[in-house]
């Protein structure tokens, strides 16, 4: 008897819905953003006039809040139960390993670290998802990941 190894037959994420996704995803953190913008800094903030760099340190602070804040809702979300941000859950999607299986937070946290580089490239490493045949991006390669479309039963 021959043990024939099949790759499993998933319905990849592609571009336009993973992108989509993200919008979702930026609008919750806009949200999140601005209550945290307004309790370091009240209104002062958002008048059109005044400079960022005036705030100094507080800018600072916002900043890294900010950048945690975000860190803290792809990894968690994406390594929970869930195995998808809210704007993935919507659009039907997860995130998988190369096993099929959940995100550790370890490999959630590599996979939001492989966003910046992808980022940083001009967003080529984003755009990677739209040609690749099983729709990774290039952060999903470096984490050894997946976004998958949910069968909806």
């Amino acid at each position: 008897m021959e043990l024939i190894n099949e790759e499993p037959n998933y319905n990849y994420g592609g571009f336009w819905i993973r992108f989509v996704a993200y919008l979702i995803d930026s609008i919750v953190l806009y949200f999140a953003f601005a209550i945290l913008t307004f309790a370091f800094t009240g209104d002062l903030f958002y008048q059109s006039k005044i400079d960022p760099t005036a705030f100094g340190k507080d800018y600072w602070l916002l900043t890294s809040s900010n950048f945690i804040l975000s860190l803290l809702y792809f990894v968690g979300m994406e390594s929970s139960r869930f195995q998808a941000t809210l704007g993935k859950q919507v659009m039907g999607l997860k995130v998988i390993n190369s096993e099929g299986g959940r995100l550790s937070q370890a490999n959630a946290l590599g996979r939001y670290l492989g966003k910046i580089v992808s980022a940083l490239i001009l967003l080529i490493g984003y755009i990677m998802a739209g040609f690749d045949a099983k729709k990774q991006a290039l952060h999903d390669k470096i984490a050894g990941t997946y976004v998958i479309q949910e069968s909806r039963t």
